[in-house]
């Protein structure tokens, strides 16, 4: 019995893994027809996946709102602003607008949702900026030229930049579409290549940690 509880998980990861490998290369309908089924159930299985993850943000913070804990002010925030945005968008049925008009849901997310977001990343920005300047320190001629292309970079990506120096957006598009564009498709066709490599190692049952444990 320990032994079939142990093996069948691998056998199950075992024999979907291969046969929606090989799905990929079967150009048939029956072939698509399974891999939309199966992304159905994914959906739904993301659906209670969501619910389970809320549920436990809940219980988290209602912890930390009975126990006091320090911070537990932004824990009683998080659960007003969560259950009044579920209650408002069951009230609307999701629906962010009616008839050209925004609705209760839609004024949340275009009135507080996206402002949150601008702010956030408009504080973001300053360390962006503090990092790049420990960064993009001359101390090597690599660096040199790193700190080169951003400072041409940045010239180029806002208007000022360009007034003042004209070339500076021909060269930054020049840099991200040409010089950028070959390092980042390298990075993909590394990723890529450790993603096929740890699938192939979870279908074999060589890596086992998402079963809650680590190689046997």
């Amino acid at each position: 019995m320990i032994f079939l509880r142990r093996q069948l998980p691998l056998l199950i990861t075992f024999v979907t893994g291969l046969l929606f490998a090989t799905q990929y290369y079967v150009p048939h309908p029956a072939s698509e027809r399974m891999l939309t089924e199966v992304t159905k159930w994914l959906q739904i299985i993301g659906g209670f996946a969501l619910v389970l993850g809320v549920t436990s943000l809940f219980h988290l913070h209602a912890v930390k709102i009975r126990r006091k804990e320090p911070g537990w002010g932004y824990s009683f925030v998080l659960y007003a602003v969560m259950l009044g945005t579920i209650a408002v968008g069951l009230w609307v049925n999701g629906k962010e607008t009616v008839n050209g008009t925004a609705t209760a849901f839609g004024w949340i997310y275009s009135n507080v949702m996206v402002p949150l977001q601008g702010t956030m990343f408009a504080i973001l920005a300053f360390f962006i900026a503090s990092a790049a300047y420990r960064s993009f320190r001359a101390r090597s001629r690599e660096a040199a030229v790193l700190l080169l292309a951003a400072v041409v970079v940045m010239m180029g990506r806002v208007p000022l930049g360009e007034y003042l120096v004209p070339l500076s957006g021909d060269i930054t598009q020049w840099i991200l579409n040409v010089l950028n564009a070959s390092v980042r498709r390298a990075i993909y066709i590394g990723v890529s290549l450790g993603a096929v490599a740890l699938s192939l190692k979870i279908i074999f049952g060589i890596e086992r940690a998402y079963l809650g444990g680590g190689k046997e």
